[in-house]
């Protein structure tokens, strides 16, 4: 006799489970893991730096390595982080960081965990579809997937952690454990404050599957945890006593202050919005829609339709890493229900999902990073790295020094760091400019040293034809 859903447990293995030997996918994760780590360390050693968040993130970790409140200079002189995204989790990188002190042993650590998310999903779909060709190949499809690859090309970000927790949650929920789903699950609330309407949708997911009591206290944790974070503890730590963030949706970016009512139709009219909603569900052949999983990527395509800031449309940066395991992982529940199916098409397009899935996967991936990794000009060192390099050695251990975007990372393992145009209050020891600027081109670096700290006077050290570094004299 069938035992209801209801009655299955964590220690129990459900009827019907295949087995599926780690081995196999344990290679394709360190393969995966050295491929995203490759790509990672020759954007750093190179100077590709596309923004700043490796040098704040780098920052915060080493405040918690040396057992420091996260200040991150960088965002301004004391500015304490939790002020401003609310991500205790990154704190856990403080022991690798004790081994590999510099931003580099952050990108591994996001390649590790993304590698390892990647196992999880291929391992369950080979348990629950009963098919290691089938397991492999979405394996592979995942690693390979557009979001992961944006991710791993925009440095690193705390939502390297969600990863592997949403895979295991999906997982979880795919088994009918419940209990793990909510174990796997819970910890999202300290990797950013928006993860809590995601846990949330956990508990949805739960009270659709029959667990209506669990389901519900996971939803209101994860409600009260998004509320508590959101007005109480980031203002708490926020020099303006508020979430900041609110103002990406309360206004666009001319400042102007929009209506509810114009947010929401600016969103759905916005054909990039729309466009990272197609590619979502496209490479699971738009099947993942059957599936209850594909709730949890609601809060946040929710929250990305809403805001006014373009960064967090389309399918560029790394904000849909998050849904990657989530709809795969719907991919394969999906097809799992479809296979007793009544509509004779419907079953037949089940059997060839998993493999039309890998093939776009694999075809896509020919435009995106990973495969810069396949020309040799990626691993040439040019001029201007070079040259950054050397304005890097110039500026001795344990200074303070004020920087542009391209040099912070590589400044923050032994410098007090901030970034040019917000040390207001603070006079670094050392200025090192990138005269192509971040926005505009510097010609005259001394000039814009006595209009950033008209309180002191700076003195060339070094300069390139893409680099100056001023000390304070």
């Amino acid at each position: 006799m069938n035992r209801p859903a209801t009655e299955t447990t964590d220690a129990e293995a459900p009827e019907g489970l295949s087995p599926a030997p780690l081995r196999p996918y344990l290679i394709i994760a360190v393969v995966l893991c050295g491929l995203y780590f490759l790509y990672s360390w020759v954007q750093y050693a190179y100077f590709r730096t596309p923004s700043w968040d490796l040098g704040i993130f780098g920052q915060s970790v080493r405040a918690y390595a040396e057992f420091r409140a996260p200040v991150v200079d960088i965002k301004g002189p004391g500015f304490h982080i939790l002020g401003d995204h609310f991500s205790p989790v990154t704190a856990l990188l403080a022991p690798l960081y004790w081994i590999w002190p510099s931003p580099a042993s952050l990108l591994f650590a996001q390649a590790a965990l993304f590698a390892a998310s990647a196992v999880v999903v291929g391992r369950t779909t080979q348990q629950v579809l009963g098919s290691r060709a089938a397991g492999i190949g979405l394996t592979v499809a995942y690693g390979l997937s557009w979001g992961l690859q944006e991710a791993v090309k925009s440095d690193f970000h705390e939502i390297a952690f969600a990863v592997p927790l949403l895979a295991l949650t999906c997982r979880a929920l795919l088994l009918g454990r419940w209990t793990a789903a909510v174990a796997w699950s819970a910890p999202l609330v300290l990797v950013k404050e928006d993860m809590g309407l995601t846990v949330a949708m956990v508990g949805a997911v739960l009270f659709l599957k029959g667990q209506k009591r669990l389901g519900a206290a996971l939803a209101g944790f994860g409600v009260a945890a998004f509320a508590l974070t959101v007005l109480v503890l980031i203002p708490a730590a926020s020099r303006v006593g508020e979430y900041d963030y609110w103002s990406k949706i309360e206004k666009t970016g001319q400042g102007a202050e929009t209506s509810v009512g114009q947010v929401i139709g600016d969103a759905l009219v916005s054909g990039e919005r729309w466009e990272m909603v197609i590619f979502l569900l496209a490479v699971t052949g738009f099947l993942a829609l059957r599936s209850p999983l594909i709730l949890l990527v609601l809060p946040t395509l929710g929250w990305r339709f809403l805001s006014q800031d373009p960064n967090h449309w389309g399918m560029h940066w790394h904000y849909s890493a998050i849904l990657m395991p989530v709809v795969f992982l719907a991919l394969v529940d999906a097809v799992r229900s479809v296979r007793t199916s009544p509509r004779a098409w419907l079953a037949a397009y089940g059997r060839v999902a998993v493999p039309v899935a890998t093939a776009v996967a694999l075809v896509l991936a020919a435009n995106l990073p990973l495969r810069e990794l396949t020309k040799p000009e990626t691993y040439r060192t040019d001029a201007r790295a070079e040259q950054a390099q050397a304005a890097v050695d110039a500026v001795p251990e344990g200074v303070s020094v004020e920087a542009d975007v391209s040099l912070l990372a590589h400044l923050t393992a032994d410098h007090r760091v901030y970034w040019v145009g917000t040390s207001k209050g603070a006079t670094p020891d050392y200025l090192a400019f990138d005269l192509r600027g971040w926005s505009q081109q510097i010609s005259d670096p001394a000039q814009l040293a006595s209009q950033l700290h008209p309180e002191a006077r700076y003195e060339i050290t070094y300069r390139s034809d893409g680099f100056a570094v001023l000390k304070r004299v």
